[in-house]
């Protein structure tokens, strides 16, 4: 079951060092868990030995299965494109990144769009 997440190469949209948001704890369980992540955000800094990548030098990522969100609508626009040019095979809209218009464009390229949150996912083994 773990080698079959590892596959899942997650990319953390929101990552912060900060211990107390979502998105630190997110990193945390995917650690736990065995999942490959990549954290990605504004932010600088280190989460649980992964370096912070700079989401506005929109990095060359490939193999990306998930993306999961800790972004809110109104600080979603900007990366859209650059997401969906990763071509990941499902994008998790978590609490508060809810995102209309960004999943009807996931879904028009093939692409699963959900409103869930990432969390209760991977404790209840739906990850």
């Amino acid at each position: 079951m773990l080698e079959e997440k590892s596959k899942k190469l997650t990319l953390l949209v929101g990552a912060t060092p900060n211990p107390s948001r979502f998105a630190y704890f997110a990193a945390g369980k995917f650690m736990e868990q065995g999942i490959d992540f990549i954290p990605i955000g504004i932010k600088k800094g280190q989460v649980f030995g992964n370096e912070i990548l700079d989401i506005r030098s929109r990095p060359e990522l490939s193999n990306i299965h998930t993306i999961t969100l800790y972004l809110g609508e109104q600080n979603q626009e900007e990366w859209i494109d650059y997401l969906l040019s990763l071509k990941p095979k499902r994008i998790i809209f978590n609490p508060g990144a809810e995102n209309f218009e960004f999943m009807r464009k996931a879904q028009k390229m093939g692409i699963e769009a959900i409103n869930a949150c990432n969390l209760v996912m991977l404790r209840t083994g739906q990850f």
